[in-house]
């Protein structure tokens, strides 16, 4: 399946949540997308390559932009940020406005420090009241190491599953986590996405991922494979 296969609507704003390839799959699915197209942040991101960055826009610059270019960057330079490839935050426009203004808002919504597995805090993710819908994207690459070492917030992980922080990350034991933050709310997701699955072993990771969230009741759809290659699978 390609990466607009995940896709449940048929525009405005889709927020993309977790860890392991967030702004690759923002990047990759805008590229895919045969529509115009504006990326964003509710928190914060790097500016992503290959598109017009539009800082502090009015609706007039975002409009002539993409009169020229069919995905545009939109937000505001972080603080301490500096050049094109500094950290961005949310646009002064508000994501409605933005969702007028072209087919599809792509948002990332949430901060992972480069690691491929996280754990949520309470204010977390950022996703925009506008959201249609949310995909949440997990690192397979983090599943066999140490908690401590590959899981973003791994406290509370450690807090929310029973372990330490030493414990391995099986794909049975993160499973449990993600159960655990959907079921009390703090995240909610429509699919989910194992990326850096890109070889067998990879995939039969992401399905024993798949599985063990199943058994804990929670019932989002997953897929597997390479965001980079746009090769999914549903496992």
């Amino acid at each position: 399946m390609n990466l607009t296969d995940l896709l449940r609507t048929d525009g405005g704003v889709l927020s993309v949540v977790g860890s392991g390839g967030k702004s690759t799959l923002v990047s990759e699915l805008a590229r895919e997308l045969g529509c115009t197209v504006i990326i964003a942040t509710s928190t914060h991101m790097l500016a992503p390559q290959g598109c017009p960055l539009l800082l502090d826009a009015t609706v007039l610059d975002i409009e002539q932009a993409l009169w020229y270019a069919r995905v545009v960057c939109v937000g505001n330079r972080a603080p301490g940020a500096d050049g094109t490839a500094g950290k961005l935050r949310a646009p002064s426009l508000g994501f409605g406005t933005l969702a007028a203004l072209a087919d599809h808002v792509l948002v990332e919504a949430d901060g992972a420090r480069r690691l491929p597995l996280k754990a949520h805090a309470a204010h977390e993710p950022v996703v925009p009241t506008e959201s249609r819908q949310t995909i949440q994207v997990v690192g397979a690459s983090g599943f066999g190491g140490s908690v401590g070492e590959v899981v973003h917030r791994s406290q509370l992980m450690c807090e929310a599953v029973g372990c330490s922080a030493g414990d391995a990350c099986t794909p049975e034991l993160y499973a449990r986590l993600v159960a655990t933050e959907h079921a009390a709310g703090v995240v909610r997701a429509d699919d989910i996405v194992v990326n850096q699955a890109d070889d067998q072993h990879g995939i039969e990771l992401a399905a024993r991922f798949a599985a063990m969230l199943r058994a804990c009741g929670d019932k989002v759809p997953v897929a597997a494979g390479s965001i980079r290659e746009h090769r999914l699978k549903r496992v």
